[in-house]
């Protein structure tokens, strides 16, 4: 490994959060190309080198360890002995309306739901998976945030699912996420 990588894989396991390409470059004084060939080789290196129980990926924009797959059991088991972390039925279905439908009100989470989302929306808030948008005229707006992304495993939104399949056959897909007001 280069005097690069090396810098490169110190800085990604102590951070806990997706690095961009541009800060790495920035803060190790590279450019961008380099610091992509670094993480290609790292990346090499924690698949086909030594036994390791970590590999990097690309999330919410940045550069992330991740603990292998094969792994999921033991650290689930590690980090959730005696808690649960869980998000409840109503966070989740909430969240997912945030992720397909945003920038979304309160008001227009509340009416595809069917139910006050109050609560709700503050333990998402809380938990950094969604965050206020940036201020326009009319009510407050919610959209997922990066925690929301790395949480997922995904680098962008466009990798979420289509949600279509997984509607009632008697919504038309051009409805989705649609109320007959708007808010």
């Amino acid at each position: 490994m280069t005097p690069l990588t090396t810098r490169i894989e110190a800085i990604l396991t102590v951070i806990g959060e997706p690095v961009t390409t541009d800060e790495l470059a920035t803060a190790l004084e590279a450019n961008p190309e380099e610091i992509e060939l670094a993480i290609e080789e790292l990346q090499r290196e924690h698949s086909t080198g030594r036994v390791s129980g970590f590999e990097i990926r690309k999330s919410a924009g940045g550069w992330q360890f991740y603990s292998r797959s094969e792994h999921y059991d033991t650290v689930k088991h590690f980090l959730t002995r005696g808690q649960t972390a869980k998000l409840s039925q109503a966070a989740l279905e909430t969240l997912a309306v945030v992720a397909y439908a945003q920038p979304v009100t309160r008001a227009r989470i509340a009416a595809i739901r069917g139910v006050n989302v109050d609560g709700v929306v503050r333990t998402l808030l809380m938990r950094g998976l969604i965050v206020e948008a940036p201020k326009t005229e009319g009510p407050t707006q919610f959209v997922t945030s990066h925690v929301f992304l790395s949480a997922m495993g995904i680098d962008s939104l466009d990798e979420l699912p289509a949600i279509a399949p997984y509607l009632p056959e008697d919504v038309p897909q051009e409805a989705t996420f649609e109320t007959k007001e708007t808010l």
